[in-house]
């Protein structure tokens, strides 16, 4: 077991996305970021299978058919799409994703940013956490809200474009400021 390597990732990687959100002016979700990594649920299996390339939760996985730690994270972390899965009011449509509040598809964005970082390390460039999504994420179709998907699609682009700066700049100057007025005027 890799405790301690393990321990040091996750603490790395929430450290990241702590200093990003607190950048855009998300200060309770940068302090409470992935909490549930250090439960025994996740923090066991991120030991078991740690391999400092990746998430540990691919290598369960691989093991074992599922990931019992990316299933527990998944239900705690209002910043992964999945947690917003539910079925539809339309009974053909099935089980759809649901639209994020802004905050968390901007959580979500730092998040990727920070694994991305995690993962690549000296390699990382601001065009992979777009790339990233590309292969997987985006092929998704209504797993992720039209919505959702659209607003996280266009920060990674910006991100690749234009830079952390501006991007951050843009986030806590126009998105941010626009979910305010918007939660005001309901």
């Amino acid at each position: 077991m890799k405790a301690w390597q393990h321990f040091r990732t996750i603490n790395h990687h929430k450290y990241l996305v702590m200093k990003q959100c607190f950048k855009v002016g998300l200060y309770k979700q940068g302090l409470l970021h992935d909490l549930s990594k250090y439960s025994p649920t996740e923090f066991l299996v991120g030991c078991r299978y740690y391999q400092g390339t990746r998430s540990p939760n691919n290598a369960e996985r691989e093991a074992t058919g599922y990931s019992q730690a990316w299933l527990h994270h998944k239900g705690r972390n209002k910043h992964h799409y999945e947690y917003w899965l539910d079925y539809s009011v339309k009974p053909d449509e099935g089980i759809v994703g649901q639209k994020m509040p802004v905050k968390y598809v901007v959580e979500m964005f730092m998040d990727r940013i920070a694994a991305s970082k995690t993962y690549q390390g000296d390699a990382y460039a601001d065009t992979h956490p777009l790339e990233y999504y590309e292969r997987g994420a985006a092929k998704l179709g209504n797993m992720i809200h039209p919505e959702t998907a659209a607003l996280l699609h266009r920060l990674l682009v910006m991100l690749a474009k234009e830079g952390e700066e501006k991007t951050f700049a843009y986030i806590r100057k126009v998105i941010l400021k626009k979910k305010g007025k918007d939660e005001k005027n309901c």
